[in-house]
């Protein structure tokens, strides 16, 4: 059975319980500002001469988690990325805008075929970074990854969203 401990308030200051009514204010409204959508996450095979190559990715497939990206990350694990899609094959830009960590961006087109690969994009820079012809998707892996695995255009990439229909 699950209870609700009361929080004694009998006692404190009024600077106390401006504190304790603040920090639950503060709690509230983080809560209620978060879009309630944590990304999902799904495992993806890079094919290339070496092997085959395994990631968990984080799946940024609405224009909010697009545009928000890996922004703000500090830290992220060599076997861990994102993967963007797009409604439709295009023509597609990146940057590095508020974020720290250096990152490998793979463009994939609609069959999961590399196009291409801009490797360690500078942190923080608001430089264009275009994919080398229209594609559906682009994954983005911490920087170093994708020449550690020899990835290169003309490899292969296994996912969820690019084997489904």
């Amino acid at each position: 059975m699950h209870r609700i401990l009361p929080v004694r308030t009998k006692g404190l200051g009024g600077r106390e319980r401006f504190v304790l009514a603040l920090a639950t204010t503060l709690a509230l409204l983080a809560f209620s500002c978060s879009d309630g959508s944590a990304a999902q996450t799904s495992p993806l095979t890079i094919t290339t001469r070496t092997g085959d190559h395994v990631f968990h990715v984080e799946e940024a497939l609405t224009k909010q988690t697009r545009e928000r990206g890996l922004m703000h990350r500090e830290t992220m694990a060599d076997d861990h990325g994102m993967i963007f899609r797009f409604d439709r094959s295009r023509p597609v830009t990146m940057w590095m805008k508020n974020t720290p960590l250096s990152l490998d961006m793979i463009f994939v087109k609609a069959d999961g075929e590399i196009a291409g690969i801009a490797r360690k994009a500078q942190p923080f820079s608001t430089d264009i970074i275009a994919s080398p012809e229209p594609v559906r998707f682009v994954i983005e892996l911490k920087g170093g990854v994708a020449g550690s695995i020899d990835a290169k255009a003309g490899d292969h990439v296994s996912n969820r969203l690019i084997d489904e229909p």
